[in-house]
């Protein structure tokens, strides 16, 4: 079952960005309050340094402002009515907030504008470029396309894998049985997928249901409180979807393992295999066996063409 890549976030709102990253980037709001409605457009800062010059031609309005040092202390240098100006300039545009970073002291006046014109102005006491780097990984991270798929996910060997199949076939015993050797619990039934830079399936859980899991007969169980905190993990890249198929249709099922068989999800290929499911075939130790072959196949070793290349030569003997 693939899903359809959905596209990237348009925008997301000022507000929206404050909320969920005021912790983590330790910002406060100082003024413009009035406009945290505003729309940042694209994932990534500006630093203002030439607006702020008086060059005007040209600004990256649908980013998040910056102001650093190097822009503080040339706005110090000028006078009060100049400075004024520049921040008027500034504020003139759609710009979606201003964040001044190292607890730099906002002047007044900068204040004023701010709050007249609807810019939300923050304020962090981390150093700039460190500022920079976390809030363009966070609106990454914002910005990135995502979706909701059905099936469970665990760490095997720190390959994560997406279990899968119709209800009843043995899902949940099969992940119990995958955390009671050892492994980490991602999701359970549902899990949702962000990509990240257009090349990683990320996998996680929902904050209400994470570290709990549904088994059929017992009812709703803490992972963590029960198998210790390493059986959990918040998050795990996408490397491998298994599909529990009835043994009745598992007629098309490959049995050499010659060529990968791939699914699409939010548009990047994710291996894919089939286990057909019978009474007495230990399905965990199976998934055990298909990560430890995922992890092999990613280093490009194919134990199947191994053997068919051997049978050749054999026969070309």
């Amino acid at each position: 079952m693939a899903t359809k890549k959905k596209n990237k976030r348009d925008k997301i709102t000022a507000l929206r960005f404050f909320e969920d990253q005021k912790g983590p980037l330790q910002m406060k709001l100082v003024a413009g309050e009035s406009g945290l409605s505003r729309s940042i457009i694209e994932p990534t800062v500006n630093r203002p340094s030439l607006a702020l010059a008086g060059f005007t031609k040209y600004i990256a309005y649908k980013r998040i402002q910056v102001i650093g040092n190097a822009e503080a202390y040339y706005l110090k240098s000028l006078t009060v009515s100049e400075r004024t100006k520049r921040y008027r300039k500034l504020c003139s545009y759609k710009i979606p907030c201003i964040v001044y970073t190292r607890n730099l002291t906002i002047d007044k006046q900068l204040k004023s504008i701010a709050n007249e014109s609807g810019v939300p102005v923050f304020q962090t006491p981390m150093i700039t470029m460190r500022f920079v780097n976390l809030a363009t990984i966070e609106l990454d991270l914002l910005f990135a396309p995502r979706d909701t798929v059905i099936g469970s996910m665990v760490d095997v060997h720190g390959i994560g894998v997406l279990i899968r199949g119709e209800s009843g076939i043995g899902k949940s015993e099969t992940v119990l049985e995958l955390i009671e050797k050892g492994y980490s619990l991602v999701s359970d039934d549902v899990t949702k997928v962000t990509l990240l830079d257009g090349r990683e399936i990320i996998g996680t859980s929902s904050e209400l249901a994470r570290d709990h899991m549904e088994v059929r007969g017992i009812g709703i169980i803490n992972v963590g409180a029960m198998f210790g905190a390493k059986s959990v993990r918040t998050e795990k890249r996408m490397d491998l979807v298994v599909t529990l198929k009835p043994w009745k249709e598992s007629d098309n099922v490959d049995r050499l393992g010659m060529d990968d068989e791939f699914i699409k999800i939010l548009g990047v290929k994710v291996r894919h295999i089939n286990i057909p499911v019978r009474p007495g075939r230990t399905l965990a130790r199976l998934i055990e066996v298909a990560a430890l072959s995922t992890k092999l196949s990613v280093a490009g070793y194919n134990p199947a063409r191994e053997l068919n290349d051997r049978l050749i030569a054999k026969m070309s003997n």
